[in-house]
């Protein structure tokens, strides 16, 4: 008799996904509305990257600094697309998209960055330091490597409390090669923790090519040998992402903690101030032809028979919505002078005097001395 597959439909995040058993069902064609959907999370972390680069260019952003995640698309959809209901996770300095596909806010990340006091942090974070909880971003940083043993603090609290989540660290391909990374894989696979790290090799940190800052760059042969189940997966390819993530992320429920490393392409410079001089047009152009958003377009149109003009409406709705995110921005209420100590100091405690207020007082006080 001919076998039988059952391919059975469930939601995560109010999005049908097609499943063989338990696993994400990469290899066969998955339905056209998950596929829709996951190209819309990926349009919208493009399309939201760019309304950034512009509020930027309008000197409309908090801070100086402002890293892009433009080609890394498909790690941030295809890892989040994988997690559920519960999971937390950190970021690195570029993790706007990774924030988005676990559903954040575009207004609320938006007006953050300008530093308004609509933000996720009420615009104390900026771009580098969103954190929200109730959606387990525990949050990003901007030391590299930073966040990562957040994480391990988080998967031993699942162990112990009885939790059925993960706790998820991303970071970047410069990471690598801190030891505070080697140190938290070593715990989490000595107490078997139900974590699973995340590198977003771009092939540059800073202005560094990664292959002149390692030796190896098989970085799941290093995770292997701490005990983590280390993986590779093409970074352009978010189909390819979610099924190498699935079983990671089950594996690290099942208190087997694992490592994956999403290779891809970095389009910008570091900031988005650097022309990246170091590099190439022609590595540059060679690079811009692994654009994850253009291959799920291919695959849209070739394996699910998506017309041009369900894409053009997707990416118009999308362009409106970020639009408006921006304005949303724009317009949004800057925090108050009084808010400065807000969060840093204990309810109750009295608030420093600044030190304008506290040198006229001084003045004050000599002359009627």
């Amino acid at each position: 008799m001919p076998q039988t597959i059952v391919l059975v439909v469930v939601e995560r995040h109010g999005i049908p996904q097609t499943r063989e058993g338990s696993r994400f069902v990469a290899d066969m064609t998955p339905l056209k509305e998950a596929s829709l959907e996951i190209y819309r999370r990926m349009r919208r972390i493009r399309t939201f990257e760019e309304r950034v680069g512009e509020l930027f260019v309008r000197q409309q952003t908090a801070g100086s600094m402002l890293h892009l995640s433009i080609a890394e698309e498909a790690g941030a959809v295809g890892v989040a697309y994988s997690m559920k209901e519960g999971d937390s996770f950190t970021t690195h300095h570029r993790g706007h998209g990774i924030f988005l596909a676990r559903g954040a806010d575009p207004n609320r990340m938006m007006a953050e960055i300008a530093g308004k006091a609509d933000g996720y942090c009420r615009g104390k974070g900026g771009s580098m330091h969103i954190a929200d909880r109730t959606l387990g971003h525990l949050g990003a940083n901007a030391i590299v490597g930073g966040g990562i043993p957040a994480v391990v603090g988080a998967g031993l609290s699942y162990k112990v409390l009885g939790k059925p989540n993960v706790a998820v660290a991303f970071f970047g391909d410069g990471a690598m090669q801190q030891g505070v990374l080697y140190e938290s894989m070593n715990l989490a696979a000595l107490w078997q923790l139900p974590v699973l790290f995340v590198c977003v090799n771009n092939q540059w940190g800073m202005g560094t090519r990664i292959d002149r800052a390692a030796a190896n760059t098989r970085f799941d042969e290093r995770s292997r040998a701490f005990g983590l189940v280390g993986q590779i997966v093409d970074g352009s390819d978010v189909f390819a992402v979610i099924e190498a993530a699935e079983p990671l992320l089950q594996g690290a429920r099942a208190g087997k903690p694992g490592f994956l490393s999403v290779e891809c392409y970095r389009y910008y410079g570091h900031a988005r101030m650097d022309k990246s001089p170091y590099r190439t047009p022609e590595e540059e152009a060679e690079g811009r032809k692994r654009d994850p958003v253009e291959r799920a377009i291919t695959r849209l149109r070739e394996k699910e028979g998506v017309t041009s003009d369900e894409i053009e409406a997707i990416d118009t709705a999308i362009a409106k919505e970020m639009d408006e995110a921006v304005e949303f921005a724009i317009k949004a209420t800057a925090p108050p002078l009084s808010d400065i100590f807000r969060d840093v100091y204990d309810d109750g405690e009295p608030a420093p005097e600044p030190l304008r207020q506290r040198i006229d007082r001084i003045l004050a006080d000599n002359q009627t001395a």
